[in-house]
């Protein structure tokens, strides 16, 4: 496994696989499953034509969600920026700026946050392999290479947008992507 200290120096890896590099030495570390939903979803609404909405109700049945769960889920990415909602019938989700603007830490920091997964409870003062004080005056060295980990993994989804995804999606996606969000009905409006 590639030390995720030294995944930011690979020239030669994609910056998807240094991505999933920096996600595999996680390992234990899980998000959300609702982080995948927004991450699909963003990418989804990167392939409709400009101004053009998916509803929550078209997405969820996209991907075979359930409605109200992702409905609350995505207005969180309205809140932080990343989407923009509309009413009306032909209201829905879009994007709120370019793809080119938007990166995947900004939708992963949308609903998970940005604190760090590992949280250091300086076991090492406890028990009998307890530490003299004076040896623990500095940071735990095992939480400093966490963080250090947690700020590559930070740096490497920065620095992918979604125009980047789109990027390497099959030309034919977009189209298709479009197709058949456009064949799923629309909910009807309350009378």
């Amino acid at each position: 496994m590639i030390s995720p200290l030294l995944v930011c120096c690979l020239p030669t890896i994609s910056r998807t696989k240094r991505i999933l590099n920096i996600w595999d030495s996680l390992d234990g570390v899980k998000l959300p499953v609702s982080t995948e939903w927004l991450l699909h979803c963003a990418t989804t609404l990167a392939q409709l034509d400009p101004g053009a909405t998916a509803s929550a109700a078209q997405l969820a049945d996209y991907y075979d969600l359930p409605a109200p769960y992702l409905a609350k889920q995505l207005q969180a990415l309205v809140r932080a920026g990343v989407l923009a909602a509309t009413t009306g019938p032909r209201g829905g989700f879009r994007l709120a700026r370019p793809a080119s603007e938007i990166t995947l830490l900004s939708i992963v920091e949308a609903v998970d946050g940005a604190a760090s997964p590992y949280e250091c409870r300086e076991i090492r003062r406890q028990g009998r392999g307890a530490l003299p004080p004076e040896e623990c005056e500095r940071i735990c060295v095992l939480a400093a290479k966490m963080a250090d980990a947690h700020a590559a993994w930070r740096r490497s989804l920065d620095g992918v947008t979604l125009a980047g995804i789109l990027g390497e999606l099959p030309d034919a996606a977009p189209a298709r992507t479009r197709a058949r969000l456009a064949s799923i009905a629309r909910p009807a409006p309350p009378r």
